[in-house]
């Protein structure tokens, strides 16, 4: 297969079934970096991830693990890009107000069912915008990588929180826990909300000062000098006539609710739901 992706625990494949002639994505786990697969756990595990069937999650269709160690996951394969990558693009789509609520809603229902749909509640623990995909031409959102952690030693599993906190999205009592949760889950779902609204990044390559490094720190202080021209970006007004900026302004609000540095005045994934329903009818 050909290799569509690295990282310090695994590597992604894109492969074609021979039998079926089927596109699928590999992802193939480092035995170093795993649980052991013979714990009654880890087979627990596997199959509460197999059961996962939502519209805006991709699937784990299939598992394999070898004598050696070493585990494979097999997964469809969405050839339209992420929501990073849409984000930046510059492309007309990704300024389209109906585009920004839709994707958040539909990030928002994937996270509200990992987290009420199953009989036992699933922390993504590794949302960010490039684990979203996106299927043209609806734009609808595709969530990957979720439960992840769940199959990685401890090592392996810091290893993904010391590179979300690097790429913006590690909720900040996180330093202090090493546990994942539902809350820092909303978190990331926040940042991502800032960036689709904001165009900006994740991280500020040129903070003005220590307390702009993050977006979510850089957005309160521009809430702060009344800086509105840095919270949004102003085409999205334009994109739709019977758009209101205080209706831009609400889901800015939603966003930044969701990035609260205490855990406990974040929404849950119920609430959020119910303001982008409210939002969507502004």
């Amino acid at each position: 297969g050909e290799v569509i992706g690295k990282s310090s625990y695994g590597t992604l494949y894109k492969a074609s079934l021979q039998r079926s002639g089927k596109i699928r994505v590999l992802r193939f786990l480092r035995p170093v970096c795993t649980v052991r697969s013979d714990s009654k756990e880890f087979n627990g595990v596997i199959e509460m991830l197999g059961f996962v069937r939502h519209e805006n999650l991709v699937p784990l269709l299939g598992f394999y693990a070898g004598n050696r160690g070493e585990k494979l996951m097999v997964h469809p394969f969405f050839g339209s890009g992420n929501l990073s990558d849409f984000i930046r693009s510059g492309d007309d789509e990704s300024i389209k107000w109906s585009n920004i609520l839709s994707i958040t809603i539909g990030i928002s229902k994937a996270l509200d069912h990992l987290q009420t749909g199953m009989q036992k509640p699933i922390v993504h623990g590794n949302l960010k915008s490039k684990n979203v995909l996106l299927l043209k031409p609806s734009f609808e959102p595709r969530i990957s990588d979720f439960g992840l952690h769940l199959l990685l030693n401890l090592t392996a599993g810091q290893e993904i929180l010391d590179v979300s906190a690097a790429e913006g999205y590690k909720a900040p009592e996180l330093i202090k826990m090493k546990e994942v949760s539902k809350e820092s889950d909303v978190y990331s779902l926040g940042v991502i909300m800032l960036e689709l609204v904001s165009g900006k990044e994740p991280i500020n390559e040129n903070p003005t000062g220590d307390d702009e490094f993050y977006l979510p720190d850089f957005m309160r202080n521009a809430v702060l000098d009344h800086r509105l021209s840095d919270l949004y970006r102003p085409e999205i007004l334009r994109s739709d006539r019977n758009l209101s900026e205080e209706c831009v302004l609400k889901y800015f609000q939603l966003a930044m609710s969701c990035c609260s540095p205490s855990p406990s005045l974040r929404p849950n994934m119920k609430q959020v739901l119910r303001k982008l329903e409210d939002i969507r009818k502004c």
